[in-house]
């Protein structure tokens, strides 16, 4: 009889949810059953603000358990990757991709634009706090951590002390939480993060039998939407100190499918804003990444992002999808 796959998972309601959908998922198109095992990473035990918790915090210890093979294979919020590749591990698979907008729940089933000038908005996401700066809105913008019931319980619990928050619609939806949200922000006011909404389903890269195996988990268009995504935030070498944006979209175009990518660098107070846009096909993902982060560069994104931003190759600022 087939032991049972080892499919390492933060310990979160959010983390148990998305496992255990890739879990269900690779049982159903292939037959093998799969046990989740809890893996407790950095980010799990400190309270401090996500973007002061460094690269990687939510995924090292589930990189050290595949190497140390206590784990078969392991799911991650992808924008909590780094963007340098793990030496002798592979992502086998980018399932479906979820909506990957922000939302936003109020006080009241309030709208970003119903909320007065002075209202309380909490998020852990200097990208986020940025984007909400540079609206104008005269809003006051508070950074919160904590896990979705967390941050939902600040607005709409017995003690709650903020008007609103803003989450990724994507782990709201995992969760069955997406009743709560009163308004899904547009990407034209809130770009998301690279990656945000995407799962990366990882296993180790002499594992040949499992990477095939879970290939059957891939899906095509959300690999190349987040691999520009992520080729552009790997070309901006942006750090832990700078919000950066994108969100890649998979259209028809006139000479076939297309991908529409748009970037955005701004700064922590929202005074400076560049937005940038390019298209070209999916088998070309990384290039449109790179060329939209270049174009961005030679418009100042550096001076936005600063020397502290950069942080070196291959960082990443966001952190937990939660």
């Amino acid at each position: 009889m087939t032991a049972p796959l080892r499919l390492g998972t933060r310990g979160s309601a959010l983390a148990m949810a998305q496992s255990g959908h890739v879990a269900t998922a690779l049982t159903e198109a292939t037959g093998r059953k799969v046990e989740l095992v809890e893996v407790v990473t950095a980010g799990d035990r400190s309270a401090a603000p996500v973007h002061r918790l460094g690269v990687g915090v939510f995924v090292s210890a589930l990189r050290d358990a595949l190497a140390a093979r206590t784990i078969d294979f392991a799911v991650h919020s992808y924008k909590d990757l780094p963007t340098a590749p793990a030496p002798g591990l592979h992502i086998a698979a980018v399932p479906a991709r979820q909506d990957p907008r922000d939302a936003l729940v109020a006080t009241g089933g309030r709208t970003l634009a119903e909320l007065p000038p002075g209202a309380v908005i909490g998020t852990g996401a200097l990208r986020r706090i940025a984007q909400l700066h540079a609206l104008g809105l005269q809003l006051e913008v508070t950074s919160i951590r904590g896990n979705v019931d967390t941050r939902l319980a600040r607005v709409l619990g017995p003690d709650a002390d903020l008007d609103a928050v803003v989450l990724a619609r994507a782990g709201l939806a995992r969760l069955d939480r997406a009743g709560v949200i009163t308004e899904t922000l547009d990407p034209m006011l809130m770009l998301p993060a690279p990656a945000q909404g995407a799962l990366a389903v990882e296993c180790r890269v002499d594992a040949l039998d499992l990477v095939e195996l879970l290939a059957v988990l891939d899906h095509a268009p959300s690999r190349a939407a987040v691999t520009a995504e992520r080729a552009l935030l790997a070309t901006l070498e942006a750090g832990c100190s700078a919000p950066v944006a994108a969100y890649a979209e998979l259209a028809e175009g006139d000479v076939g499918e297309e991908i529409y990518l748009r970037g955005a660098v701004i700064s922590p107070d929202g005074s400076r804003d560049l937005r940038l846009s390019r298209t070209g096909t999916p088998a070309d993902a990384a290039e449109i990444g790179k060329a939209l982060a270049a174009e961005l560069l030679d418009l100042g994104a550096d001076s936005i992002l600063g020397l502290d931003g950069h942080a070196g190759p291959g960082t990443q600022q966001f952190g937990s999808t939660e």
